[in-house]
Parts: C-alpha cells; structure tokens; sequence
C-alpha cells in the first residue's frame, strides 16, 4: 500500500502545477497531496485510509476566521449580525465548489474508482471540501498569515456583491434585527385602518417598540404596509433611537 509522501513524490510535477495555480508554494508538498486525497481514494489504495477530512476540518475553522478577519477589516463599522450574514453567504458550499473551478481543484483531486465514475470531480460537495481541505493544508504548511492572503485573494471580489445582498435585504428584517441585536426584543405591527371595498382594500399598519410607534404604512395588503411601516421606521430611526 502507497502512504501520502510516496504519492507526493510520484506526483510532484501535478503538484507543482497546482502551486503555480495557487500562487503558493509549499514547504511539504505532502500536505498539499494530503489536501487532495478523497477518502474514497484513501480507503482504496492508501495505507489507514489517509485522506483530506482531518485537513477539511481545520480548513473550516481557518476559513471562518480568515473570512471574518476580512470583513472586519473591510467595514468596520458594520453591525454584527450583517457581518455574520456576510460571512454565511460567502463560506458556502456552492461558493467553495466556484473557487475550486477557478484553480481548477477538480482536475487534481484523487478519487476512488466509484467516485470517479459519478464524476466526483465536478460534484460541489466533494470541490468545496477539498478546498476547505487546501485551506487546512495551507495553514498547517506556512501559518494564518499567509493562508489569510490567499483567502482575501479568494473572497475580496465578492464583498462588494455580497454587501449590497445584506442591503437589499427587507425593511421589516432589517428592523427586527437591529432591536433584537440592542434589546434582544422584537417590534410588534399593528392594524390602525381597513378601508376600501374588498377588491381594493387599503391597510394602514404601525409598528411598535415598547410602546413606542416607530413608523406607520399603508399598502394593499397587510404585509406590503407592514413593510412599508418598517421601512418608514428605518428612515427616521435617528428621531426614534435615541428615545427607547
């Protein structure tokens, strides 16, 4: 049975290939080929079933601190919860599997037979992986520094795109999430009017904080004026704030 430095060994000319994909050379290239080995192909034909998952697993982590770490940087005046919602829609399975295609992961990684013959190489989960496990090679090889760049090499393109998502998100989650976030409470709407025959109903809807009105709204239908009604809150929250 092969170990991972004989097949780093006899694969060193791919994984060099690879190194200059990644604009990153590494000091043990068998953590790279570990990096790269699904545990299909490490039950097969690899002494103990050597694989990637353990490498998987500390990429994870690394991921999350580096992505973290990023945005932090980027907007520093960004609340919490956006930043968190920011993060989940970047580290993500269809998005790893995106950035493993663009280093093109897939034409390296080591399968199984069965694997293989399902085209693996192009299955999301098993590309997101693996590039979680690139990630965990990386760090263990030249520490967080250094993997940090390449993750915002990675990510940094996206942040633009992702934020103006987090904008865009609706009035009224917008609303319960920055008085959650201070209060740990959620407003309440309230129905003022109903008018109008029933083909062409009109709403009038407040919204309500600790007793406070905090914005009012009038639209077709309940939900269109209790957005309105946050939407209304979130314009004048600088009235508003201050006075909870």
């Amino acid at each position: 049975m092969k170990n991972i430095q004989h097949l780093a060994h006899k694969n060193i000319n791919k994984l060099k290939e690879l190194e200059v994909l990644l604009q990153h050379e590494f000091v043990d290239t068998g953590l790279l080929q570990q990096a790269l080995v699904h545990s299909s192909f490490g039950f097969e034909q690899l002494e103990e079933s050597q694989n990637n998952e353990t490498l998987e697993f500390i990429g994870d982590a690394v991921l999350d601190l580096g992505v973290s770490d990023m945005l932090f940087h980027h907007y520093p005046g960004i609340r919490e919860g956006e930043l968190t919602k920011m993060r989940a829609g970047l580290v993500k399975e269809t998005t790893l599997a995106i950035m493993a295609k663009k280093i093109k992961l897939g034409s390296f990684l080591m399968l199984g037979k069965g694997e293989e013959a399902s085209h693996g190489r192009k299955k999301a989960s098993i590309l997101a992986s693996t590039f979680e496990a690139l990630i965990g090679a990386m760090y263990l090889d030249k520490g967080y520094e250094k993997t940090l760049q390449f993750i915002m090499g990675q990510f940094k393109p996206l942040l633009a795109e992702m934020k103006a998502g987090i904008i865009a998100e609706d009035p009224k989650s917008r609303l319960q999430e920055r008085l959650q976030e201070q209060f740990n409470r959620a407003p309440t709407y309230h129905l003022e009017a109903e008018e109008g025959p029933d083909h062409a109903k009109q709403f009038t809807v407040s919204v309500r904080f600790l007793e406070k009105i905090l914005g009012t709204g009038i639209g077709s239908s309940k939900k269109t004026a209790e957005q309105q009604a946050a939407e209304n809150a979130l314009e004048n929250i600088d009235a508003w704030w201050d006075e909870l």
